[in-house]
């Protein structure tokens, strides 16, 4: 059963990948383009253009989002996106209360982890980073760097 799933592992990241990556980046399209409800509070309408953090926020949401979603330079973009989760995390909701599920910073909490897990693995299957990785097997090193990490 591990070997089968083991060998599933690059799809199921891809998957993962793809999914919060498009989750992020709709956050910041609704915040930028007042698509898809808008942004949070403001009844459908945008986040005000060059306003901090907001505005900054949903342009990485949007930008890091759609470059994580399509696996194209993935460890940087979900770094950026990781780090300006933690950022809105404690800076917006950690003043209200200790625990997320107090002061409403789950979804901050669970962006922030996600993208740093996609920094330690990388995009798994699907992504475009490995269309422009493919070198032949001389080139790209050792066999043992090419293993995965979880055994």
């Amino acid at each position: 059963m591990s070997a089968r799933l083991n060998s599933a592992q690059p799809y199921a990241l891809g998957l993962f990948r793809i999914v919060v990556g498009l989750l992020f980046a709709v956050h910041g399209a609704a915040s930028l383009f007042g698509v898809l409800g808008g942004a949070a509070g403001t009844n459908g309408g945008t986040v005000a253009a060059g306003t901090w953090p907001g505005w900054y926020a949903a342009v990485i949401q949007l930008v890091a989002g759609a470059l994580v979603l399509l696996g194209l330079g993935t460890r940087g973009a979900a770094l950026i996106a990781s780090g300006s989760m933690a950022y809105a995390y404690f800076d917006v909701h950690q003043s209200a209360a200790l625990w997320p599920i107090q002061n409403g910073g789950e979804l901050s909490v669970l962006f922030c982890w996600s993208f740093l897990l996609l920094v330690f693995t990388g995009s798994g299957a699907f992504g475009l980073d490995r269309l422009f990785a493919r070198r032949p097997a001389r080139e790209s090193g050792t066999t043992a760097e090419k293993a995965p990490v979880a055994v």
